[in-house]
């Protein structure tokens, strides 16, 4: 990197986790202003982004984010819903304020609606589906920073991070980086441990998924606890055995504690007569 301090170069572990992430994957078009950050072209068409410009380039909304006095003034907003878990992971381990799903339009400009909102800095997902934040962040003259992919529309964006913003991992890790990023600049990380917050904590879950898991973890659950109850369990004898032996001695008290001496006990005499 350029102009910045040898402490905030990517490791290898960086590049290798941006590359299985598939943060270079761009698309098919491509944007002349992101031309610039386009390493080739590959044969089937594909654009590969650069994961030197995406770092600096995250490293730079990173020193940006920290100059923020106050956490709450950033809003981060996501209409994608791919980037709805790593927005929300995101706010809440910097302390912002997300927006996810449907953004109501006069958020940032008519003051009369219950979500008016005046944020110093507005994070963006991707500039195509949440370019109503971005149109109106330009009117009350909001810094705008955004995920571009490589056929992103740049307009009224002021800090664009090249990376791939269709794939659910790629928005988790570029989110998570930048976390962890931003937590180091303010001094609550240190550079040399890896943050203990996991980055499949902020990759994006299908619903029937997380159904299916809770649904197979409650079934295990179930049947662990019917295994249990009839290994320490009561047995009862039901239907017509309860009218036999098995039911009179179901029904008798095996718990008496009192010891039954049978040696104390004495035969009672013979009363049949053998000389009849």
């Amino acid at each position: 990197m350029s102009q910045v301090p040898a402490i905030l170069n990517p490791t290898e572990e960086d590049i290798k986790l941006l590359l299985s992430a598939q943060c270079h994957i761009g698309a098919k078009n491509a944007n002349v202003r992101m031309a610039p950050y386009i390493y080739k072209r590959r044969a089937d068409g594909i654009n590969l982004i650069n994961v030197g410009k995406t770092w600096e380039k995250l490293i730079l909304a990173a020193r940006i984010i920290a100059t923020i006095e106050n956490p709450q003034d950033i809003v981060v907003v996501s209409a994608r819903p791919y980037g709805h878990r790593a927005a929300l992971k995101f706010a809440r381990y910097i302390g912002a304020e997300a927006v996810v799903g449907r953004f109501t339009p006069g958020t940032f400009t008519n003051y009369i609606t219950r979500s008016f909102r005046e944020p110093r800095l507005v994070i963006c997902t991707d500039p195509h589906s949440d370019f109503q934040a971005i149109l109106e962040a330009s009117y009350v003259n909001i810094p705008v920073i955004s995920l571009a992919d490589t056929d992103a529309v740049l307009k009224y964006v002021d800090v664009a991070i090249p990376t791939n913003n269709k794939g659910k991992h790629a928005i988790g890790l570029i989110y998570w980086l930048l976390a962890r990023a931003v937590l180091r600049l303010r001094g609550v990380l240190d550079y040399e441990p890896a943050w203990d917050v996991m980055v499949d904590m902020f990759f994006y879950r299908d619903p029937e998924e997380i159904e299916k898991e809770n649904e197979a973890a409650e079934f295990e659950d179930a049947e662990f606890t019917a295994t249990a109850e009839a290994a320490s369990g009561e047995w009862t004898v039901e239907g017509e055995a309860a009218d036999g032996v098995a039911g009179i001695a179901a029904a008798a008290d095996w718990t008496s504690s009192a010891p039954i001496n049978w040696a104390d006990e004495q035969e009672a005499p013979a009363t049949n007569s053998w000389e009849a």
